[in-house]
């Protein structure tokens, strides 16, 4: 028998669709319209509902946010399981003492007992081997004023008034080497804001100054270094591998430069022996080029943000740090999401045992490779099956968002593995093991930054 289905699953013969009335009809069509109206509407809702959920949980473990923005319970490192041993030093252990400095250094009391502390016998002599207590004091802070006057005379002749000017060898700025460089120090060793060096420079050392006098002797000093900044960025284009990443960074405007007070960022060139910041208002391709320079041909470690992506896969690693995070991020999804990123986990997990033996010496890098290659072949499958589902190019579900992921990491899947085959090439930025270089190198920066933007 004929029949005409209807929502709900209800299945009505066509004779009695046609005896309805239209108004029914009608009203069926526009209810049937309506429930898929809703079933759309809660399919949109329970996605945002993901986003929401995954923009919550977002930490520094599973995004490239700095560990500061996470939340107080987020776990900042793995809990240690109790030893049983006392606090303190353990047997065998080097006691550290107390620095003393040399004895001619020291303005030097001796002090002898006069009477036996058993016996009360009266004692004499001298121990070649005395007990030292040393007392470390400061001495008055008192800064040192050398005044320049410069006379004006009136010439006899023709009335012309000339002043005498200053010597070579004179800053005119008015302020000595020491000042420039400890102003430079307090800003960028230590890290001080303008008013924190204004403030130091005046109650400690008893200079006052200006907040503007601070900018311009950060500049002087900046000026004086930037030989040596070049220097020592020449130095890092020209190594054999370089780790680079960059942060957001509050420039502000104090030298007038930036005027639109635009966002910030400072970059880090990494080598074993030099890191290298520059502070700049763009985070573009063509920064990343005057930073590494045009003909770089050395190895990049890096994250996979665009501006990179000028070097050839062939001269990259991919940092398995902003992996991970980018596996955990997955993993913590629903559904398949869920599993794909579980499987890529447990992968990496397996290459940084190994990994981590190659570095203690306890396996060599021929084992190495053979036994890198089922975890490559793994992950590299496990890529490509979650690349082949069908998404929506517009399509923002945290599958769809997954599954782009796994597209991407494709295309730059041999720079995954350049470690196994290159020594010197480490698995994460800068030989900083699996920590972030913008929270590991970049809060421990202790080079004075080329500032171009100041």
């Amino acid at each position: 028998m004929d029949v005409q289905c209807l929502f709900f699953g209800i299945e009505i013969p066509n004779s009695d669709w046609e005896k309805t009335p239209a108004s029914v009809k009608e009203l069926v069509e526009k209810l049937g319209q309506l429930i898929k109206q809703s079933e759309k509407e809660l399919v949109d809702k329970e996605t945002q509902n993901q986003e929401l959920l995954e923009k919550i949980n977002r930490t520094s473990n599973n995004s490239s946010s700095p560990p500061s923005s996470d939340p107080a319970s987020v776990s900042k490192s793995p809990k240690k399981k109790k030893s049983g041993k006392k606090r303190g030093g353990q047997p065998g252990h080097k006691g550290h003492s107390r620095f003393l400095y040399e004895p001619e250094d020291c303005t030097v009391f001796d002090h002898h007992p006069e009477n036996c502390s058993c016996c009360g016998e009266k004692l004499s002599g001298e121990d070649a081997f005395p007990y030292r207590h040393q007392i470390v004091d400061i001495p008055p802070i008192k800064p040192i004023v050398v005044e320049h006057r410069l006379h004006q005379l009136v010439c006899d002749s023709c009335g012309t008034a000339t002043r005498a000017t200053l010597p070579i060898d004179v800053n005119p700025s008015g302020y000595e080497a020491s000042v420039v460089a400890l102003v430079a120090v307090l800003s960028g060793v230590y890290r001080h804001s303008l008013r924190m060096v204004q403030s130091a420079m005046s109650e400690v050392f008893g200079i006052p100054m200006s907040l503007g006098t601070v900018n311009k002797l950060r500049l002087e000093a900046s000026s004086t270094l930037e030989s040596l900044v070049e220097e020592a960025k020449m130095y890092v284009q020209n190594s054999c591998v370089v780790g680079a990443d960059e942060t957001s960074f509050s420039q502000g405007s104090v030298d007038g430069c930036n005027e639109k007070n635009s966002q910030g960022w400072l970059w880090v060139m990494v080598t074993p022996l030099v890191a290298f910041f520059e502070i700049t208002l763009s985070r573009c391709t063509q920064t990343a080029k005057n930073l590494l320079g045009e003909n770089f041909g050395g190895i990049l470690n890096s994250d996979r943000y665009a501006s990179y992506n000028w070097v050839g896969l062939e001269q990259r690693q991919l940092c398995w740090a902003h992996l991970k995070r980018e596996f955990i991020k997955i993993s913590e999804r629903t559904g398949v999401s869920k599993q794909i990123g579980e499987t890529l986990l447990q992968q990496q997990e397996e290459l940084f045992k190994l990994w981590y033996q190659v570095r203690d010496g306890t396996l060599k890098r021929c084992e190495f490779k053979l036994l890198v290659q089922p975890i490559r072949n793994s992950i590299k499958s496990c890529l490509e099956e979650s690349a082949n589902h069908e998404v929506g190019t517009r399509e923002k579900t945290p599958f769809a968002k997954t599954v782009r992921t796994c597209r991407q990491l494709l295309k730059v899947e041999p720079a995954l593995w350049l470690f196994v085959d290159v020594e010197g090439v480490e698995t994460t930025l800068g030989c900083c093991g699996e920590s972030h270089t913008s929270c590991g190198y970049m809060a421990t920066y202790q080079f004075w930054f080329s500032n171009k933007s100041w």
